[in-house]
């Protein structure tokens, strides 16, 4: 090789060297290949964010039970390993309450997500799983639902219809 063109070899390899520290001190630090991999297959699978808010009952919702049906702090959770679905309220109102604790009206739980329909089950010494007693001005109340199965999970938009009362837009809770 001429002394010319190891010269020339020289300054185009100085030149590379250059314009790749140029680049490396504009771009960001790198990221190890683990972490690159990650980053990149994260942005791929990014899930949509659900429309409605997980654990809440819209206000309007909420204030219309609250006045139509004398009931507030409304909530829905598993028990006993999923195994039961438990609807908590609290009465406002007693006279507009007695729906929900008739006797004679048999309580479900409707999942239209999963077509689950679940009852309170009677047991033979107890008898139902629910408080049907005279409802009583900011006293709590309770009924579990049977979730043989496992079908109602949590984050799942449930209703409960007692005769003619339908309560919709409860979300169940873990």
């Amino acid at each position: 090789m001429n002394r010319r063109m190891q010269m020339s070899l020289t300054s185009a390899f100085a030149m590379a060297l250059a314009a790749t520290a140029a680049l490396a001190a504009t771009a960001p630090p790198a990221q190890p290949a683990k972490a690159a991999a990650s980053a990149s297959s994260h942005v791929k699978t990014t899930i949509k964010p659900a429309r409605y808010r997980l654990g809440a009952m819209p206000a309007s919702a909420a204030q219309y039970y609250a006045l139509s049906y004398g009931v507030d702090q409304m909530s829905v959770k598993l028990a006993e390993s999923g195994q039961l679905v438990r609807f908590n309220y609290r009465v406002t109102d007693a006279t507009k309450a007695g729906p929900l604790h008739d006797k004679a009206a048999s309580p479900y739980l409707l999942d239209e997500k999963v077509h689950a329909v679940l009852q309170v089950p009677v047991m033979e010494k107890v008898g139902p799983l629910r408080q049907a007693t005279a409802p009583e001005y900011g006293k709590t109340y309770w009924m579990a639902f049977s979730n043989k199965g496992n079908r109602v999970k949590a984050g799942h938009r449930v209703s409960l219809v007692i005769g003619q009362t339908r309560v919709d837009g409860l979300i169940v809770q873990p």
